[in-house]
This record gives C-alpha cells, structure tokens and sequence, in this order.
C-alpha cells in the first residue's frame, strides 16, 4: 500500500449509456478512436493511466497544473473533433480535478483526492472542466487562461464543502485557450482516407499482389496534401476481421474508406476497387481494372496510377459538397475555400466568378492555405481560356504571384508546383516552367495533372511528341479532374507536327467538353485553314469571333511566348489561311 500526494483527473462521457442503447457497436468504436487520440496529450503532461471505466478514465499527475492544462487541451480536442460529426454522434467529456491524498493498493486507487475529483466531474458542463480551488490555485501561475469561480458545493459523500473553478469551450478558445493545444493546421483539417487491405480472391500464394496494391495506393494517394491518409499498420490490422466498414471507420477515425479484390488467373488480373462512406455506406466511386500480368512491377504501377487518378478528384467533389462547417457569423478559410471548390465543380460562368470570390475570401481570412492560392491561380487561368476572364499582364502575374505563394507554403504539393510551371510556360520562362514540372513530377509520379503540365512545358519549347506523350497518358488516366483540359494542348503538339486530322479531332473533344474554350476554337480554326477546307475554316472563325469579339491575328499571336519562332509562324499560316486578320 502506498500514499502519496498527487492531481488526480476523472474523466467520463455524457449521456454515454444512451449512445450505448442507440448503437452499441459504433459508440465503443468511436469511444477508443477519441481515447487514441487523446492518448498522446496524456504523455505529453506526464499523466498517468490509473484506471479505465466503460465510459471514461481516471489519470494522476504529478502537479496540478499539469492536470488542468491537460484538461483544456483535451476539451479543446474533443470540440474540434466533435465540430466534424453529427450532433448525435458528438462525444463529450466531463473532467474533475483535484490535488489531494490517493491510496494506491495492488493497483487499485482510492482516497479522498479521488472521491473528490468524481464528485466535481458531475458537475462539469459536458466538454468543459471543474477543478477545486486547492488544484486551481496550485495551476493558476501556469494556466495561458482564467478559469470562472462556480462557487460552493457540498456533495453528499463528503462532509466539507468543495470550492470548484470551471471552464468549458466557446468559439476560438476552445481551440487556441492553450498554447500548447493540438491542432492541425486549417488545410490539414478535412478528410481522412483509410485503405482497407485488398482482398485475394484467388490462391494464397497471391496475397502478396493484394497487398503490394494496397501499400502503393497508400504511397501514392499520401503524396498530395488535401486530405490524410492513414497509415498501413492503422487499416491493416482489420484484415479478416468481417467488421462493418462503419465501424472500422469510427475506429480509426476515417471519413472515408478505399476497399477492393484482386483475382488471378493465369497471366490475366482483374483488380476492382471502391470509395465508401461509412455512415451512410454511399458508393461514392468503383472502378475495374484488368491487365496482363507481364512486368509485375509495370502492371502495379500502372493500376495503382489510375485508381489514384480516379479517386483524388472523387474525394474533392464529395468533400467540397459537404456544407459549411462553421457559423456564416464565424467563417473560416476552410470552408471559404471548400465552398469555392463546390462552385469550382460546376463549370459555368456564374459559378467561376463566385468561386473566384470565395477563393479571395479563403485567402483573405487564411494567408497561410496555400491550396486556397494554387486554386485561384487555376481558376484565373481557366477563366481566361473559356473566355470568362479577359486576359491581361496583371492577370497574369497576379496567378504567377499566387503560384509562387503556394509553393512556398506547401513546398511538398505536386499541385503547386505544377500551376507554377503552367504559368511560367506559358510566359515564356520555358527552363523555369519545366524545372518546376520536373519538381512536381518527382513529388508525386501519380498526379496526372503534373504529368499534363510537364507536356505543356515540352509543348513550348517545341518537343511536341514528348508532349503527346505526357498529355495523353494524363488524359487516359486523369481525365475527370476539371483543373485540366489536355485536348486542346494535345491538339496544338499534334498540329504542329503537322498530324492536322488528329488535331481536328483533339480540338472538337476539348469542345465537347468546353464549347467556349478560347484555344480549343483557334486550334480548330487553323487546323481547318491548313487542310484546306474553306467552307469549314471560315466558320471556325466566325463562331471564335462570336464567342470573342475583340480578337485579331496580332492580338491573339502576342500572347504566345512559345521558344520556336517555327512554330509560330506554322500557327500563323493556320490561322490566316483560316481567314484570321
């Protein structure tokens, strides 16, 4: 038996047996997710584990500041937490703490610093904290914040009044009260992605083709910083366990779930694959891949590159769908920025233009998100092609500056670097625009859209088949992704290398698509002028002069910064046997 002095926090959840009689299975899951992540914050304030209750715990610090510092950064967690579930599935703690006398006997702990503590964790607000006034004086000297005197109560365990301090979260406090508190930046607080081990569906000798699509779809989705993507010991662990995907999501805490199969037969493997979300146990994405075997590690690489292709631009429009997270009285850059995506995906010129705003606005509130400043570039550069946004010099540089702010605020974004070097290309700093190509390639050989930019940087300086290349595997494999149309580049490098018909056709699938696009239309017209077909010709230049009234030979000419005076003089001849003045 040993006595010792000690700050003794009690921890227990509101309301928990009613979550319990509603969804048993779910409750306990989402109860050992948050316990997880509190975990580290015990360690962190050098607590320790004196006992788990069904619905909370008991822990000992050495100090009383220790105890309610660790009170309000756990507070602060869980309300940051629970802002991302629905109200009915909110979990929220009731903490006590005090300073007193515990008995520790064969692992067991009682004594009056215990019974204490219960008595002031009933009376704590859910997700706030009550502590005695023998703590709170001990922890005042180091509290960041002040805690509100609740006054006196008698419990009817005890015989002395016990003076108790609260505190509980309310709007910014809740998350920055502490200094020390956890948590993730703003950009960093969106989707999480779990990918569930593939299951084998042919002999056991092939699991390892299972898992090796697993572990590469887990590299490959984790290379790009829009959502999180949990780690192979955190989904691995549910192999053959049968659970219901809801529950294993409440577990390790993901919004999302990527499960699959993977069948052999021969020299043939068919893998398929599906994005869920597992509370309401959506579809939201399946695909099917079937390949010859040949080169294991070529055929690997290539699934895991489309599945990755197809699923990135599934997970934005799904996430940018989801309504605002915060008061419209208390926006914050995030959901600006996520409102703007939702209007991004729908592509119309009322749409861009208010995307265009709620993207200045994401910036405005939150300098520091730097996918807020690679999406506004984007979509300034866009604006301009579908002819919403009348091109200029400061237009211009204004994407450049926006290009530049998000690589160095996010120097490890495939996608920032990749709008860098679509701007700097297309200004003519052709050796700066492929450097930078080739540094978003190399952070992320999965992002099509890098892959796409760095056939435009060959595209300008003239290695056109480099670029056919680059622009059609990027439209084989990422061509759901809105932030890139390769048509109509595919069709210039083909033009250029006098390959006219399938210009002609590059250019009327870019239009298809995007019956504005303003280089879709020129690429047309020339492509028609050097066939020879008149008729056809003129009225390419009619419907481009419909859609964009001031354009002229000259004017249009003295935008193009490509580094061969060849090429442009082969797009000139086009244009003016098109009929282009």
């Amino acid at each position: 038996m040993e006595r010792r002095l000690a700050a003794i926090l009690c921890a227990d959840v509101a309301g928990y047996s009613r979550m319990m009689g509603i969804d048993e299975a779910g409750t306990h899951a989402a109860f050992k997710a948050h316990r997880g992540a509190i975990h580290p914050i015990i360690l962190n304030h050098a607590g320790r584990i004196v006992k788990h209750t069904g619905d909370g715990f008991l822990l000992e610090f050495a100090n009383a500041g220790s105890a309610v510092q660790f009170g309000i950064e756990m507070q602060s967690l869980m309300a940051e937490r629970n802002a991302h579930l629905p109200v009915d599935r909110n979990m929220r703690f009731r903490l006590g703490i005090h300073k007193g006398e515990v008995t520790i006997d064969e692992g067991e702990a009682f004594g009056d610093g215990i019974n204490v503590a219960v008595n002031l964790e009933s009376i704590a607000t859910p997700g706030g904290v009550a502590v005695s006034s023998k703590a709170y004086e001990e922890a005042r000297p180091q509290l960041p914040i002040g805690l509100t005197n609740a006054g006196s109560f008698q419990f009817r365990n005890l015989q002395e009044p016990v003076q108790a301090w609260t505190w509980e979260p309310s709007g910014d406090v809740a998350v920055r009260g502490s200094a020390n508190a956890t948590s993730l930046p703003p950009q960093y607080r969106s989707a999480i992605v779990g990918v569930l081990p593939f299951v084998n569906l042919a002999d056991e000798t092939d699991e390892y083709l299972a898992d090796g699509l697993a572990d590469d779809l887990i590299h490959a989705l984790s290379l790009q910083s829009f959502f999180r993507v949990l780690s192979r010991t955190s989904t691995f662990r549910f192999r053959d366990r049968n659970l219901d995907p809801r529950l294993v999501a409440r577990e390790i805490d993901a919004t999302y779930l990527i499960q699959g199969t993977v069948r052999r037969s021969q020299q043939k493997i068919r893998v398929t694959a599906e994005l869920i979300a597992p509370e309401t146990g959506a579809q939201l994405w399946a695909g099917r891949y079937d390949r010859d075997l040949g080169d294991l590690f070529a055929m690997q690489d290539e699934i895991t590159t489309s599945l990755c292709a197809a699923l990135m631009p599934e997970i934005y429009r799904v996430e940018a769908s989801i309504p605002i997270r915060s008061p419209a009285t208390d926006p914050t850059g995030w959901d600006r920025f996520l409102r703007g995506l939702s209007h991004y995906y729908r592509p119309t010129k009322a749409d861009y233009e208010i995307s265009i705003a709620l993207f200045r606005e994401a910036i405005a509130l939150d300098p520091t998100l730097g996918i807020a400043h690679a999406y506004l570039a984007t979509i300034l550069m866009q604006g301009i092609s579908f002819g919403w946004i009348k091109g200029s010099r400061e237009l211009w540089e204004e994407a450049k500056s926006l290009a530049l702010d998000s690589v160095r605020l996010d120097a490890r974004s495939s996608f920032a670097y990749a709008i860098l070097a679509f701007v700097q290309a297309m200004q003519g700093a052709h050796e700066d625009g492929m450097k930078a190509a080739r540094k978003a390639t190399e952070l992320n050989a999965y992002d099509m859209g890098a892959r796409g930019v760095l056939g435009l940087c060959h595209m300008v300086t003239g290695e056109h088949q480099q670029a056919i290349d680059q622009f059609t595997i990027s439209a084989q494999r990422g061509n759901s992704d809105p932030r890139y149309q390769w048509p109509a580049l595919n069709a210039y490098s083909h033009y250029l290398l006098g390959r006219y018909e399938a210009a002609l056709s590059w250019a009327r699938e870019e239009l298809f698509l995007y019956p504005n696009h303003l280089q879709a239309l020129t690429i047309r017209a020339a492509t028609l002028g050097q066939i020879g077909d008149t008729g056809q010709a003129r009225d390419a230049v009619a419907a481009l002069r419909e859609q964009y009234p001031w354009i002229t030979l000259d004017r249009h000419l003295k935008n193009i910064r490509w580094k061969m005076r060849g090429d442009i003089e082969h797009y000139r001849d086009g244009l003016t046997k098109a009929g282009l003045t």
